[in-house]
């Protein structure tokens, strides 16, 4: 997909799908009427990575990186990742705000020329839970992101069997693969 036709979508959906070793995620666009459209972005990440690297590519054949995201750190709770494109160049940032996280998951994203966008899970009731009852991590959950106090885009995970997410972008100038790699990052590293 050209760049400019990605930065147009408002809303994806994002499905994870289920494999022994590795987590993949299909991010689609979504059709007028609200229902699941075209493929837009394909991502694989290995399991149990002592250094965190998720690859996005441009459909399932992965013979195309859109772009990945990078821990810039070995097992550390509160990582940085670093956002670049197919050719390796800088898109933003994201990190999990260890302290803020204890009770209600909280993420920090950078781009730059943008003010910093930060994300909170809406319930903490479904928080408290989620973290105290372990078999309680398949709740949904809703992700709340803003930037000087308006709505940047929000991750929203739907009830069911396998993993799937509903995103909606309220900020035009957010670089969408960015915010891509948030609502990844979401599942694959929400536990950690």
């Amino acid at each position: 997909m050209h760049p400019d036709a990605l930065q147009a979508q408002q809303q994806f959906h994002i499905r994870q799908r289920i494999r022994m070793i590795v987590n993949q995620y299909e991010v689609h666009g979504v059709t007028p009427d609200g229902s699941e459209g075209e493929l837009l972005a394909f991502a694989q990440q290995k399991r149990l990575a002592f250094k965190e690297q998720v690859t996005i590519y441009t459909d399932d054949t992965k013979q195309q990186p859109l772009l990945g995201f990078k821990a810039r750190q070995r097992l550390d709770l509160a990582a940085t990742y670093d956002v670049t494109d197919h050719a390796g160049n800088p898109i933003g940032l994201f990190r999990k705000n260890f302290a803020q996280s204890l009770l209600r998951s909280t993420w920090q994203l950078e781009q730059d020329g943008s003010p910093q966008v930060t994300g909170e899970e809406r319930s903490l009731p479904i928080a408290l839970l989620r973290r105290f009852v372990e078999a309680l991590s398949w709740l949904p959950y809703h992700f709340d992101f803003v930037a000087d106090g308006q709505p940047a885009f929000s991750v929203v995970k739907k009830w069911g069997l396998r993993d799937r997410y509903a995103v909606q972008i309220h900020n035009s100038q957010l670089d969408r693969r960015l915010v891509i790699a948030m609502a990844i990052a979401l599942d694959a590293l929400q536990s950690r």
